[in-house]
């Protein structure tokens, strides 16, 4: 048990509290922030205005925003499995808070007298905690699109549970590199660990993975297809309405915060002062540490919000090929990298030179077999497969008393003509007849 695991443990009942609810006010206090900053800065982007009525800058528009979805009617379609309906969303939000419990946003201070870390939790394995309680909140997303009893939010659930396996698996392969230089999975050491550099840095392939996953992970523009507003109608939320609905924006929303938080922590020093700021004395002491904190995270949040006002809606084979054959591939062949330099770091017959020279033989190799496979194997799929050419079935559009437009292979040409002439006949029998 290190020094900061052991103050916590030593934390008096009113303090662990205290800590709690802190980290539940600045969670929903930084969600409204987000919703609203989000709102300004893809309006700076597109040339308009954006909220600014609501408050000073429009300040209280998230929280009217958030007043009006209390007060619109809960609806809860005849097909849906209530139970399921009702608790999904709170699946999917509650996770969201337990996430943040094992972050460090500050150093050692004293609070009424008591000596304690800025930490609610610290375990040995607290990024796999991390972890798990990120794969839980995605069951809420799945179980909302298979209890709404419809059937656009139920493909964004499959989407959904698709996305969680693939980029889950790349975001814990960027983690093991980090393991191997801190020596620890506690949060709290990994810190410790970057007081000299940060891992951002030396392993900015894992960096680089991370923060791709992490789009990935949490459901956001440009991978945001289990809500694909123009395939899935609004995806698994379609059947949301008031307080529900709320939820799972929230939801959303501390989950950028909690990703953020954790890249913060795993690769840009955790609550250390960037430079020049730590060539001060006393940046990394007392209080400031949490000003540091929350300017790094806020600066991972622009990063989410100028990747939606930026880049396009990818398509789903896109997004899911990007995650098995790129990122998962490239965070394997990094993590042989990694591994086998400390290995020849701890052999002192090799100097320095010829460790970083072997490594750098090794990437190459790999790299160039990889680039070979790609080639040779025709990995590299045409965006649009080969289409056999078949005379268009002609169907009658009007054979169920209603237009029905041509689907791919059939033709209406003939048919309307026939159902045009129908009508023409039957106009002159009602005419004669009167």
């Amino acid at each position: 048990m290190n020094h900061a695991q052991q103050l916590l443990a030593d934390d008096p009942w009113w303090l662990i509290a205290g800590k709690a609810v802190v980290i539940f006010g600045f969670l929903v206090l930084i969600t409204l922030f987000n919703i609203w900053f989000e709102r300004r800065v893809v309006a700076r982007m597109q040339h308009r205005v954006g909220p600014n009525v609501h408050g000073p800058f429009g300040l209280l528009q998230s929280l009217a925003d958030g007043v009006k979805l209390g007060l619109k009617e809960d609806v809860i379609p005849k097909g849906a499995d209530k139970v399921v309906f009702v608790l999904a969303p709170l699946i999917s939000v509650t996770p969201s808070f337990l996430a943040f419990a094992v972050i460090p946003f500050g150093p050692e201070v004293s609070v009424f007298g008591e000596r304690t870390t800025l930490q609610l939790a610290d375990f040995p394995v607290g990024v796999l905690y991390v972890l798990a309680i990120a794969s839980i909140g995605i069951y809420g997303i799945v179980l909302a699109g298979w209890s709404s009893g419809s059937t656009y939010p139920l493909l964004g659930g499959l989407r959904s549970s698709a996305q969680m396996i693939s980029y889950e698996v790349a975001m814990g392969l960027s983690f093991v590199a980090v393991f191997l230089f801190a020596g620890s999975m506690s949060t709290s050491e990994i810190v410790a660990a970057q007081h000299r550099v940060w891992y951002a840095l030396v392993l900015a392939p894992s960096f680089i993975i991370y923060l791709i996953s992490m789009v990935g992970e949490t459901n956001r523009a440009p991978f945001d297809l289990p809500e694909a507003e123009g395939e899935l109608v609004g995806g698994f939320h379609t059947e949301y309405s008031s307080l529900k609905f709320a939820l799972f924006f929230l939801a959303e929303y501390i989950n950028m915060v909690n990703v953020s938080a954790l890249a913060v922590t795993m690769f840009l020093g955790g609550w250390r002062a960037p430079f020049p700021l730590s060539l001060w004395a006393g940046a990394n002491e007392n209080w400031w540490p949490v000003l540091w904190f929350v300017a790094k995270v806020m600066i991972l949040i622009f990063v989410f919000v100028w990747l939606r006002g930026t880049l396009p809606r990818l398509r789903y084979d896109q997004f899911m090929r990007l995650g098995w054959k790129r990122l998962i591939p490239a965070s394997l062949v990094w993590i042989l990298a990694v591994a086998t330099l400390r290995v020849l770091t701890n052999d002192d017959s090799l100097t320095k030179t010829q460790r970083y020279t072997t490594v750098g033989i090794a990437i190459a190799v790999i790299v160039v077999a990889f680039a070979a496979w790609d080639v040779l194997a025709g990995r590299k799929e045409p965006d649009e497969p080969a289409r056999v050419h078949r005379a268009p079935v002609e169907r009658d559009p009007f054979a169920g008393g209603f237009p029905v437009p041509a689907l791919p292979g059939e033709s209406h040409s003939a048919p309307v003509v026939a159902h045009a002439q129908r009508t023409t006949d039957t106009d002159e029998q009602e005419v004669t007849h009167a």
